[in-house]
């Protein structure tokens, strides 16, 4: 299987080669890191080569890593049901540069990419309608970004007094804790119920 995953990243490699920037097997996988405008004719390339026919993209998700001068990485995952092979291909981007949207290749990507926008704010060019998918209508940042906050900036609830939906800013019912992460078998500095009973050693 390693083989012939090799011999897909050189094939890919030597069709493409100003659009790939890497490739490693890991995990018997094949990933090919590309360039971001080239990813349509990446795409289009593996799904319509008779050696490669990745008919169907399982998979298209975002990663945030906010070290990074391009902090976010899309990844596709796409399957051949003919040659029974996987590839994943990887970009990198950031808020400002859009990703060309992969809709005229793969239909399904419609959706994939519209809830990536939403959850990441990584922005499709080309999209027939991107719009936010899984959050509410007026929703304020991007929930799966590493600096959006736990708790969020807004709580939704129905208002039984006005007998509707309103929205408030999150004020949270609890103080702050501090935690000392310690052993509470030895981090204890003071007696628990029912343990005054017992004896100390030497005793």
């Amino acid at each position: 299987m390693t083989e012939a995953l090799q011999e897909l990243g050189d094939q890919l490699a030597a069709a493409l080669p100003q659009a790939v920037l890497a490739r490693e097997i890991a995990h018997g996988e094949l990933i090919v890191t590309v360039e971001r405008d080239a990813i349509v004719a990446v795409l289009t390339f593996l799904r319509d080569d008779p050696k490669c026919l990745m008919a169907m993209l399982v998979e298209l998700c975002g990663v945030d890593y906010p070290e990074r001068p391009e902090r976010f990485e899309v990844v596709y995952n796409l399957l051949s049901l003919k040659h029974n092979r996987r590839i994943r291909i990887k970009l990198t981007t950031d808020e400002e540069h859009a990703v060309p949207s992969v809709t005229g290749v793969y239909r399904t990507a419609g959706w994939l990419e519209r809830e990536t926008w939403d959850l990441f704010g990584i922005y499709f060019s080309d999209h027939p309608d991107l719009r936010r998918l899984l959050t509410d209508y007026g929703f304020e940042g991007h929930p799966l970004r590493k600096d959006f906050p736990l708790t969020g900036y807004v709580e939704v609830r129905y208002d039984e007094d006005q007998k509707r939906v309103v929205y408030e800013p999150v004020r949270l019912k609890q103080e702050f804790r501090s935690f000392d992460f310690r052993s509470p078998w030895e981090g204890m500095d003071h007696v628990l119920p029912g343990d005054e009973k017992a004896q100390e050693p030497g005793k």
